[in-house]
């Protein structure tokens, strides 16, 4: 299983800008996958805690369900525009995708099924220093960090 703590200590950096923009607003988006493997958008809350990066779902809510029979996640930071007139000023997006080990039920809060993250990917997508290009870093356990740029 690969813990939020392996990818910081990997690349503090990245990981440092990842979690930021996971940071910045309180609501997320999940992708998981349906019964008959079409895909399910859902909004969630996450947080990064002793290392970890967890989830929670609301008693009988469909997201949970379709985590306990495919573990596969999806987990995107919220989307901000670009601030107008301001070259370069979007701080741009991150991605976490892997599985989801159930760990036990949440009791701090509404009941509900916790989750901890088996992290296989970590994406930052932003634009270079001169807003001229797309920046696409992506790291995995297997690969460590790599970069693509696009105009």
């Amino acid at each position: 299983m690969t813990a939020w703590r392996e990818v910081e200590e990997a690349v503090p950096d990245f990981a440092r800008r990842v979690r930021a923009l996971f940071d910045a607003r309180r609501h997320k988006t999940m992708a998981t996958l349906r019964a008959d493997g079409s895909p399910r958008i859902s909004g969630i809350e996450a947080a990064f805690e002793g290392g970890e990066l967890l989830f929670g779902s609301m008693p009988n809510a469909r997201k949970g369900a379709d985590l306990r029979r495919d573990p596969r996640f999806a987990l995107h930071s919220a989307t901000v525009d670009p601030v107008e007139g301001a070259e370069g000023q979007w701080p741009g997006e991150a991605k976490i995708s892997g599985r989801a080990i159930a760990a036990g039920r949440i009791t701090d809060g509404p009941d509900g099924d916790r989750f901890v993250a088996d992290i296989a990917e970590v994406v930052h997508t932003h634009l270079d220093e001169a807003a001229t290009m797309l920046v696409v870093e992506w790291w995995t356990p297997t690969h460590g960090l790599r970069k693509v740029e696009r105009q």
